[in-house]
C-alpha cells in the first residue's frame, strides 16, 4: 500500500490514502507557537517568583528555557531536514537504532501525546468550570468536549486543521500582547521597588538548587516546541522551513513568556507575586477591577485549548509512521482525501477522552514529564549514531557547535533525567512498568505481521 505524497507540477492533488504536501514556513510557526504558549503562565507564575524572588533572576532562567529549546532544535533541525518523513522523534530513532528501540520510542511519543491532550484538557475544563461553578462535579466529562470537537476538526483534513491552528496561534499571541499592554498601561505601584528581592541565599549552592528548581517550571511551559518537524514531509520545503519555523517559534514564545513575567512584575510587588496562587488573576484584578478574574479564566480557556488542537494535529503521524513501516496495524496508516491519518487520529482521540476521564492533572502531568525526558535523550543520542554510522547522508541543516553543543546538550538532558528519578520515584516506577511492555507488545505484533 502505497502512502507517499502526490506532487504534481510543484501542486499537492488531494488523493485518497495519502498525506498532502501543502505546508510551509507560516503553519511550522503556528505549530509551534500553539503547541507551547498556554495559560498556566498565569499560575506557574508565582511558583517561579517564589524560588529566586528577584525580577532579574527570573528574567534570566527564563532566558536559559529560550536557550534550553534552542539547543534542543538545533539537534532536531539536522535531524528532521536529513529524513524529512512524518513522524517526528520516532522516524530518528528507527534509523538510528533500529525497529525495536524505534517502536519503543514511537510508542513513547504517542503516550506522551494522549497524556497531554488529556492533561490540557482538564485544565480548560477546570478555566471553564471556575466561570460555571455549578459544573465542577463534571470536570473531568467536561474535558472531552475539546478533544472530540477539535478531532472531528482535524478529520475533516489538513487544510482545516492548518487553518484552525493559524488562527489560534495569531489568538494566542494577541491575547498575551492585549495582557502585556494593560498591566503597562494600568499597572505599576509605588511599592514596587525596581530591584526588590523576597529570597535570601545563604550559599551558591542554595542560589543554584532554586534556580533549578524554577527552571523545571519553566522548561515545561516549553514544551511542545519541536513539533513542526512532525510535518516533515507534508512541507513544501522542508530543508528552509523546518528550522526556521523552530528557531522563529521558539523566539517568538521566550518573548511572550518574559513579556507577560515583567507585566506581572511591574503590577504587583515581588513578595505579593510569589505568594499569590494565580498571579495573572491578582494582576488583571489590579488592573481592570473584579472583572479580571473573568478576563484571566477565558485568557486560560483559549490559551490552553490551543494547545490540545495541535497534539491533535501533530500527534497522529506517529502511529501512522509507525504503520507504514509495518510496527503496527496497517489500518493506521490510512489517510483520508483531506489528507489526514483519520485511524490515528481516532486512536489518540479515543485514548486521551479514557485518560480524561479516568486521570487526574498531576498524574498525568508526571508520567508525561518522564516519558519525555526519555525520548529527548535517545533523540539526542541519535545525532551522533547517525553523524557515525551516514557521514554522507545529505544533511540540509548541519547542527550548529558539533559535538560541543550538541553534546552538552545531551548532557545536561540525561542529568535532568537522573534528576527525575530521584525526586519521582512512584511516577517513574509506573512509567517503567508501562516501559516494559513494549517489548512483548512489538514481539506480538511481528508474529502476526509475519503469519
Amino acid at each position: 500500500m502505497d502512502n507517499s505524497i502526490v506532487v504534481e507540477s510543484g501542486v499537492s492533488r488531494p488523493a485518497s490514502n495519502q498525506l498532502l504536501r501543502i505546508l510551509g514556513i507560516g503553519f511550522g510557526v503556528a505549530i509551534v507557537v500553539g503547541a507551547v504558549i498556554g495559560g498556566s503562565v498565569i499560575r506557574t507564575s508565582g511558583i517561579v517568583a517564589g524560588h529566586l524572588g528577584s525580577e532579574w533572576l527570573i528574567i534570566g532562567v527564563l532566558a536559559l528555557g529560550a536557550i534550553w529549546a534552542l539547543m534542543g532544535a538545533n539537534m532536531y533541525a539536522e535531524l528532521g531536514t536529513m529524513l524529512p518523513k512524518a513522524g517526528g522523534g520516532y522516524v530518528f530513532l528507527r534509523r538510528a537504532y533500529g525497529d525495536f528501540v524505534g517502536f519503543a520510542g514511537g510508542m513513547n511519543d504517542f503516550i506522551i501525546n494522549v497524556c497531554a491532550v488529556a492533561y490540557i484538557s482538564i485544565v480548560c475544563s477546570e478555566f471553564f468550570c471556575e466561570l460555571f461553578p455549578n459544573l465542577q462535579p463534571w470536570t473531568n466529562q467536561i474535558a472531552v468536549v475539546p478533544i472530540l470537537v477539535f478531532g472531528f476538526l482535524n478529520w475533516l483534513g489538513l487544510r482545516e486543521g492548518e487553518l484552525s491552528q493559524k488562527l489560534m496561534s495569531v489568538a494566542k499571541v494577541g491575547m498575551f500582547a492585549a495582557f502585556i499592554i494593560i498591566c503597562f498601561a494600568y499597572g505599576g505601584s509605588p511599592n514596587n521597588s525596581p530591584n526588590e528581592s523576597v529570597v535570601r541565599f545563604d550559599s551558591y549552592f542554595a542560589l543554584f538548587a532554586a534556580s533549578m528548581l524554577a527552571f523545571q517550571v519553566v522548561n515545561e511551559g516549553y514544551a511542545g516546541w519541536y513539533c513542526s518537524v512532525y510535518f516533515s514531509e507534508e512541507n513544501t520545503d522542508p530543508a528552509r522551513n523546518i528550522p526556521r519555523s523552530m528557531f522563529v517559534g521558539i523566539l517568538i514564545v521566550a518573548a511572550s513568556y518574559i513579556l507577560i513575567y515583567a507585566a506581572f512584575m511591574y503590577v504587583l510587588p515581588m513578595s505579593e507575586m510569589a505568594s499569590a496562587k494565580v498571579p495573572g488573576a491578582l494582576a488583571a484584578e489590579r488592573t481592570i477591577g473584579e472583572s479580571g478574574a473573568i478576563a484571566v479564566t477565558v485568557f486560560g480557556i483559549v490559551t490552553t485549548i490551543g494547545i490540545a488542537n495541535a497534539i491533535l494535529l501533530y500527534g497522529p503521524r506517529v502511529p501512522f509512521a509507525m504503520a507504514r513501516d509495518g510496527l503496527l496495524p496497517a489500518k493506521l496508516a490510512e489517510v483520508n482525501r483531506g489528507g489526514t491519518p483519520s485511524v490515528a487520529l481516532g486512536a489518540l482521540a479515543l485514548l486521551s477522552c479514557i485518560a480524561a476521564l479516568t486521570g487526574s492533572f498531576e498524574s498525568l502531568l508526571a508520567i508525561t514529564a518522564f516519558f519525555a525526558l526519555v525520548g529527548d535523550g535517545f533523540v539526542y543520542l541519535a545525532l551522533f549514531i547517525l553523524r557515525r554510522n551516514e557521514p554522507d547522508i545529505p544533511r540540509p541543516y548541519r547542527a550548529w557547535g558539533y559535538p560541543i553543543v550538541p553534546g552538552l546538550t545531551l548532557l545536561v538532558a540525561t542529568v535532568f533525567f537522573v534528576g527525575y528519578l530521584v525526586s519521582n520515584p512512584a511516577n517513574s516506577l509506573v512509567a517503567f512498568v508501562i516501559i516494559s511492555l513494549f517489548a512483548p507488545a512489538y514481539l506480538l505484533l511481528r508474529s502476526r505481521s509475519r503469519a
